[in-house]
Formats: C-alpha cells, structure tokens, sequence
C-alpha cells in the first residue's frame, strides 16, 4: 500500500521522482505528491488522482531542485483529497515526510500534540508523525536524526518513511517497521524506493532496510543505518538487481495485465529452470533439499497466504495431500494469528506472497517462528521481507508483476507448489519411479500447452463481448479446480466490478442455484479428468434453469459441449496440473470484460498490488 521515491543527488530530481511514482502506482493510485528542496525552502505539488495529474500541475511551476521525496497514495486515514495527499509538512514548515503504513497508536499521539498547541491541516496519522519528529526535535534540541529516532520508539503500527529538514535537504533520513523500503547506490546520488522499479536505470546496486533500522542518505556519504531502538550501527548487505527495465515495461501491449498473461508460459519455464530436470528424473530445490529430514518426518502442513496467492495454497493443498499424503491446512494469513492456532514444532508452516511484504502473511510467519515450526517461504520478489524472515523459501522467478490483478505470479506459484509436492511424494516414498518421471515429463511441456490456450484469445473476446453487461456470475469447479473458481471469480470482481462468486460445484444445489435465471452467466471449470460426469450433471442442472454456460473443457470434448452455451478448450494433461491450463481462459474472460466496460484493468478501484497494511 502506497509508493515512496526519494531521491539526493546532482541530477534534476522531478523527473526521477514523477517516474519513480508512475512505476509504484500499482501500489496505489488515490493521490500523489513530490517534495523539492529548491533555494532553501521546500516546495510541495500534491493532487488527488493519478500521478498524471500532479505532474501536469507541477510543470506549470519551478521543478529544478536536485533533492526531494514523493509519494502515492493507497488512503487509509482520510479519504482521497489534496489536503490528504503526501508529502506532509510540520507545523513549522522546516519538516516534510511521506509514509507507507498505518500509525496505530494516532489517536493519542494526536491528543498529545493538539495539547501542545499544535493544528492539522488533514486526516492523516502521517501528519501527526510528521509533527511528533518536529515536537521531539524541539524537547530534545537535537538532529533529525535522533529526533526521528526517538519520535518513532513512541510510534506503534507499520511504518516506512521519507523526511527532512529544509536546511539540510542533502540528507534524507529513512526508517523501516514492516513496510518494504529499499536504498539504490549510485555515484554521488542515491535513490530511495518502496521497491527497486523507480531506480532501475540508474543502478544496481541496492541495500534492503530492515524491520527497526534508520539510516540517514546523502548524496557523497556512506549510508549510515542504525537500529532505531538502540542506535546500534548497522552494516547493509550491498544486493545486486537482476530485474531489467524491459521487464518493467509494457512492451507494445495496452495493459500490463494482458502483457503479464502472456508472459506465463515464459514465467512457468524460467520458475522451473534449473530445478525441474525432467530428462534427469529429479526436481532440484535447494530450501526444500536443505530441510528434507523436516519435511519427510512433518506431522502436518500449514499453509498460509492472502487473496489470489490464497487461491495458489489451497490447490496445494490438493496437490500435498495426494503426491506426498501429509496432512494440509490452508489459512488466510487475515485471521491466522487472531485465532490463537495451535503450532507445533514438527509443522511445516508454507507462507505464500507474490509482493514478500504481505503485511497478514509476515505476521503469521513471525508466529510460526516463535513458535519453533520451520517456516517455508515463497514469493516473486529477491530480497524480500518474507525472503529474509523464512528459514528457507523459493523465488517463482515470474519477474515483476504490475497488474494490480496477480495471473503470472498465481501460476508460478502453483509451479513451485507443484514440484514442492511431486519432491515431497517422492521424498515420502509415496510413488514408484515411473510414475515420478511422468509426472515430471508432463510438467515440463505445461509452458507449450498454455501457449495453445492463448490461441483462443479470439473466441474468449468473442464470449466476454456477449457477458460484459452481466451484474452477477457464479464460478463452479470440483477437487483441484475448485481453487480456479474462485480464482476466476476474485479476477471478474477485482477489475470489471461484476460481482461474483466461487463455489464446489456440488454446493450449487445448496443455495446458489436459487440465482440461476437466464441471466446469469455461470462459468463451469470442467476439464476431462476429476470428477467429470458429476460437472455434466452440474451443467444439466443450471441449462434446466435457463442459465447461460462457459465450459472450460478438454480438447475434444463433446458431452459438455452439446450442453453449454459456450466452450473453450484446453490441452489434455494429467488431472492434478489442470489448474495451470484452465485458468488462463478465466484471466482472458475477466481482462476482456474489465475493457469492454471502460475499467482500468491495470488499476481496479480501491485495490493496490501489494498490501502492507492489516
């Protein structure tokens, strides 16, 4: 939630800052501002809606200061306005900050300083952090740095934060707890991103700012980073980048969510390089190698994860219990810690997060730890929190995903998850040889089969065009491909605004089938293998009562397809990786639909990509 650029150094700083802005949006989009330092004062450009925006109500002023910070808004305290927009000042005007996370503890920091004398301009629990630095700094007569530092051990909730003082603008100080914040080494400048996207062109060269670390960035200085609690000093780790700005860019296509459904034979590929050798008959994975004694002996799995990533973890769930025939719990990352869980050391704990910064997911994994289970992490982006927390993990090495609406990264996930289970299988003892390298074999050639399920990308518009006007939808599948209806459904609500609804099919009959007239599209995931004839029954059922059927169905299917409105095929292939080929046709459906009816598919209303905040 929320973006945070920053940048120190002798280049023009708006138009690094604007671009750095442009390429966090997925982070959030309600509002956005930039802070220059130009001739000792701090000049402000906020604007509620899109960056665009700001930048064209920035370059009708002066915008040639060679320091400053800036921000996008995902809103949490106070709704989307100008006055809520980030950067905030100080009462006295010397202090600018702009903040990703949610100060719980506002309320009475707030009372404290309206006690003090001090007003507010907006809504924001950033104004009054901003302002508890100020009124530190004044008590103590001290730095900013210790200011900050003293300010924030009075602080509860997630924070990542970009401040300064007028009179020093060449030193930014930044500080870290539980929002992502990353530091770019350049060449007397230095860059600062909530990710590394607003400063890829510039360097490689990156430190990753821990939970409970400040550091103060100049231009020409060493980093200085300290632990906030104590003032200890800290070495950064110095991480090379391998993300490429091609990687980053849109590259022809209208939005990158179109660009990212496509890229999934290529993101499946390189997830299993190096590790799916299926000429050699072996999975490769060094985290699940390091810790295979744990995992051969495991009592039980738990796994958990938010939103699509959720999805992922419960056709694992599927796919564990039948290759490697543990017992598996999925948990939505949202309540595991609330529910005071029962954890035993001789579980496995799997924490799923395309972002590795799911604010839900990290607190569930700290739980874990405490509690002595071996905390298994998978996510797309290297260096991570959640890679750093894990005691062992896997990249999906999807590439950066920047459609709001995750579709390469939930197939990556269901890769790695995939050879977790068929390693685990074998690990256990649960499959002769043979059946472990045919298994392998038809993994590895998945990346083709969804190459010939994109050929249907005219015959999916075709379908989308007649069910753009639709208010309401159910998605129904059975065993591995009920997760893929739900998936489908979270797809069509997240970015066209239809609702819809996700269900076993065999629970139809138990409610939702009440719904059913000729004006509801009912999207049946129906592939040849996993309980088949019970799907055709299911379909009969919903053609009894007038309602409209797409059937994703197996290539050469004719039950299904006498009886539906609409089919689309897939490729045969083994039961248990259907879940790769059939919901590629779900993701085209809800991209098509989302365009016809004028939504921004790469920025669904209200959502942001990577969620930091509980």
């Amino acid at each position: 939630m929320c973006g945070i650029v920053g940048y120190v150094g002798d280049r023009k700083a708006f138009p690094i800052l604007v671009n750095g802005l442009k390429r966090l949006e997925y982070r959030g989009y309600d509002s956005s501002g930039v802070a220059l330092s130009q001739n000792g004062e701090i000049t402000l450009f906020k604007k509620q809606g899109m960056v665009k925006e700001m930048e064209d109500h920035a370059l009708e002023h002066d915008t040639s200061g060679s320091s400053g910070i800036a921000h996008t808004r995902w809103a949490t305290h106070g709704e989307p306005s100008d006055e809520n927009s980030h950067p905030h000042l100080s009462n006295s005007g010397n202090l600018v900050l702009v903040h990703n996370g949610i100060i719980e503890n506002y309320q009475s920091l707030k009372k404290l300083l309206l006690d003090k004398g001090y007003t507010f301009q907006s809504e924001t629990d950033t104004e009054i952090l901003v302002n508890l630095i100020q009124y530190v700094q004044e008590q103590e007569s001290c730095e900013l740095r210790k200011a900050v530092r003293l300010a924030l051990t009075q602080v509860v909730g997630a924070y990542a934060i970009c401040i300064y003082d007028k009179s020093y603008p060449e030193d930014i100080v930044v500080a870290k707890l539980g929002s992502p914040l990353v530091i770019g080494l350049g060449v007397n400048e230095k860059f600062i991103g909530s990710d590394a996207t607003p400063f890829l062109e510039y360097t490689k060269e990156v430190i990753y700012l821990e939970d409970g670390e400040m550091a103060s960035v100049s231009a020409t200085e060493d980093l200085d980073i300290r632990l906030i609690d104590t003032n200890k000093e800290v070495d950064g780790k110095i991480h090379q980048l391998e993300m490429d700005l091609e990687s980053i860019e849109k590259g022809g296509y209208d939005y990158f969510m179109m660009k990212e459904i496509y890229e999934q034979p290529r993101a499946i590929y390189d997830t299993f390089r190096g590790r799916l050798l299926a000429d050699k008959g072996m999975i490769k994975m060094s985290g699940l190698e390091e810790y295979s004694d744990r995992f051969r002996t495991a009592d039980r799995i738990i796994i958990t994860a938010c939103g699509t990533s959720w999805h992922s973890a419960l056709v694992a769930e599927y796919l564990f219990e039948e290759f490697a025939r543990v017992p598996v719990e999925v948990e939505y990352g949202s309540e595991f810690r609330y529910r005071n869980p029962i954890i035993r050391k001789n579980d496995i704990i799997i924490a799923i997060s395309q972002s590795g910064e799911t604010a839900d997911t990290l607190a569930a994994i700290k739980m874990a730890k405490k509690a002595g289970a071996l905390v298994f992490g998978i996510c797309n982006v290297p260096g991570s929190t959640i890679s750093r927390e894990a005691h062992a993990g896997a990249y999906t090495h999807a590439g950066p995903e920047i459609g709001v609406a995750s579709t390469k990264a939930f197939t990556s996930q269901i890769t790695v998850l995939t050879m977790m289970a068929l390693e685990l299988g074998k690990i256990r003892g649960e499959f002769s040889t043979s059946e472990y390298r045919a298994l392998l074999r038809e993994l590895s050639v998945i990346p083709k089969k969804i190459e010939t399920v994109l050929e249907s990308i005219d015959l999916i518009e075709d379908i989308a065009t007649q069910y753009k006007d639709a208010t309401n939808a159910l998605y129904l599948g059975r065993g591995v491909n009920f997760p893929i209806a739900l998936e489908g459904a979270l797809k069509l609500k997240e970015i066209s605004y239809i609702h819809a609804e996700g269900y076993p099919a065999a629970e139809m009959k138990h409610g939702p089938i009440a719904l059913i007239d000729e004006n509801m599209p009912v999207f049946v995931v129906a592939p040849n293998n996993g309980h088949y004839e019970k799907l055709v029954s299911n379909v009969q059922e919903v053609k009894a009562r007038s309602g409209k059927v797409i059937a994703v169905v197996t290539k050469g299917d004719t039950e299904i397809r006498n009886a539906a409105d609409h089919v689309i095929e897939i490729p045969e292939t083994l039961e248990a990786l259907t879940p790769l080929l059939t919901v590629v046709p779900l993701q085209l459906l809800s991209y098509f639909i989302a365009v016809m009816r004028g939504c921004d598919v790469d920025r669904p209303r209200n959502l942001a990509k990577s969620v930091t905040v509980e």
